[in-house]
């Protein structure tokens, strides 16, 4: 064949395109089972940062299954609808799908994590939104009355460094959550974030990030959106400090007959 002709070059980058195709296929196969275990590790570590148990340096993984009292999901009405195995977590794709369930009205299968946190049961909850260039989302622990948080943690695909990005990687942002409530006059609000400061004392609201408008306001909505759709399950485990609300009421009743 000539390898001057038009014909030498069509089939020989036809034959290229196709060998490089192919490799980049089977490598993506290979690593996938990889990648995979890298995005539930970090799924990991951040809902133990929420619960406030990730120390530098440790396992998440080991963490989270030594101090994890269960982890299952529940609907928009509050109700028990299936367990998470253990290990299992809900990684940021299952969180989208679900957002796209909220939007559409469809039912939802929303995660919930229990950790035992210094002899306390608090619970972590996941919210996922948009934010000013993809998507945004993050983790809240909520004490044992299901309304105080103990802690927050949020990351992002693409907001802007040193605007928007802040949201992930500033210390002081995540920390004005601790100790605010999510709920007012019994009702579940969320924690509004305010532009130009919180009012002093409000209890249901934080500082927003200067300059940074668009993601604070996507994350504001994220939060009183994915709050909304536990609302009924907070609802229905609000107890008074010291008690805790069980997945299965058959477990709760049973504890309490072994505790007699």
């Amino acid at each position: 064949m000539n390898t001057n002709s038009n014909t030498y070059t069509v089939v020989y980058s036809t034959i290229l395109v196709m060998v490089v195709a192919a490799v980049l296929a089977f490598a993506a196969s290979s690593l996938k089972s990889r990648q995979d275990d890298n995005v539930k590790a970090e799924t990991i570590s951040k809902i133990i940062t929420a619960a406030g148990l990730y120390e530098d340096g440790c396992d998440a993984k080991t963490v989270y299954s030594q101090n994890l009292v269960e982890a299952f999901l529940v609907d928009a009405a509050g109700e028990p609808v299936g367990k998470l195995a253990e290990g299992e977590v809900k990684v940021t794709s299952d969180l989208k799908a679900e957002n796209d369930n909220i939007k559409a009205g469809k039912s939802v299968k929303l995660p919930v994590y229990k950790f035992n946190v210094n002899n306390e049961v608090i619970t972590v909850l996941p919210c996922y939104g948009a934010g000013l260039w993809g998507p945004i989302w993050g983790y809240v622990a909520l004490k044992p009355d299901m309304n105080t948080i103990a802690g927050v943690v949020f990351d992002h695909k693409g907001e802007t460094p040193g605007l928007g990005a802040k949201i992930a990687t500033e210390p002081w942002f995540r920390e004005q959550f601790a100790g605010k409530q999510i709920a007012k006059n019994g009702e579940v609000v969320a924690v509004s974030i305010i532009k130009g400061g919180a009012p002093k004392g409000d209890i249901n609201a934080v500082d927003a990030i200067s300059g940074a408008t668009i993601t604070s306001q996507a994350l504001d909505a994220t939060l009183k959106i994915w709050l909304g759709q536990y609302k009924e399950y907070i609802a229905k485990c609000a107890q008074p400090a010291g008690e805790d609300c069980c997945e299965d009421e058959c477990e709760c009743e049973t504890s309490e007959n072994q505790e007699d």
